[in-house]
């Protein structure tokens, strides 16, 4: 389970020593999955997440991209809100929904490493942010990444054409496509949180293990490898368990770098889908931000 007396430390240690930095500001970006809904750039447009007065966070920010392309197509849009909301004197805390994940983790591993300007937090229409006085960093100030329902690891209903084959999207969640399209493993030390729901009955049949309706445990559950796994609920005798935390799980398949799973369905009680309303494993997720991202 994950340590929750070491997070509040951390926070608690973080506010304290920025509490002096001029204009420092801490921000909750949330980025989004597939379908998308909200306008891109506008970061206060949570259609897709639900009701935009629902608390989920710290100066909370929409990152919408369209849920439809390819994620290095789409990919600026979230680098845009990184570079306006998390460099300088600004950290941010990043929640991310089902391709969102990869969407998130694409981001650092591709650019993690780079030169960024310093932004002024205050976008522009295009959702971008002018520089402030011309100074660079590496990377990006992000404290940590909550996941409900990731798909780093691609989904079955992808291989198996259970979603439209004509989105770029769908190409890209492919269970072998997405463990390839980047390092999993190079989160550049920034520590995913996973959640991962087990209330799945529609396409059971499709998807390995426990699921949501749309992700197995293998991806939700950050297990890492060229190919899904089965992996399951310890009450469920016919495959492996998926682990609490960053140990290995049953079995001996390793999780990804930096990943921990800190909800696991045991109860088979939480789908894939926000409808609308902040549902599914994205309320577990949102509570842990308005708790932790302060």
């Amino acid at each position: 389970m994950r340590k929750m007396l070491s997070r509040r430390f951390l926070i608690v240690l973080g506010v304290a020593l920025t509490a002096g930095a001029a204009l420092a500001t801490n921000y909750s970006l949330w980025v989004n999955g597939r379908t998308g809904g909200g306008v891109a750039g506008n970061y206060a447009d949570f259609t897709y997440w639900g009701p935009a007065g629902t608390a989920a966070g710290v100066n909370k920010k929409a990152v919408n991209w369209d849920g439809y392309n390819h994620i290095s197509d789409q990919n600026y849009l979230v680098r845009n809100a990184l570079d306006c909301y998390c460099t300088g004197t600004n950290w941010c805390y990043v929640a991310a929904h089902s391709a969102g994940d990869l969407m998130i983790g694409y981001s650092l591993a591709m650019y993690g490493g780079s030169t960024r300007y310093k932004k002024n937090a205050s976008p522009g229409p295009d959702g971008a942010c002018a520089n402030t006085d011309g100074s660079t960093q590496t990377g990006w100030n992000i404290k940590w990444v909550d996941v409900a329902a990731g798909a780093g690891g691609g989904s079955e209903l992808a291989n198996a054409g259970d979603w439209a084959l004509s989105e770029p999207l769908v190409s890209d969640l492919k269970t072998g496509t997405a463990r390839a399209l980047y390092d999993h493993n190079n989160t550049r030390a920034k520590m995913f949180y996973m959640w991962a729901g087990a209330k799945g009955t529609l396409y059971s049949f499709v998807l390995p293990g426990q699921d949501d309706e749309a992700v197995a445990y293998h991806s939700s559950g950050a297990i890492s490898g060229s190919g899904g796994g089965s992996y399951c609920n310890p009450s469920d005798w016919f495959c492996n368990d998926l682990t609490l935390g960053t140990a290995n799980a049953e079995g001996g398949a390793a999780k990804w770098a930096n990943h921990t799973v800190v909800f696991r369905d045991d109860a088979e009680a939480y789908n894939h889908y926000t409808n609308g309303n902040w549902q599914g494993t994205v309320g577990l997720v949102r509570a842990d931000m308005v708790n932790y991202a302060k």
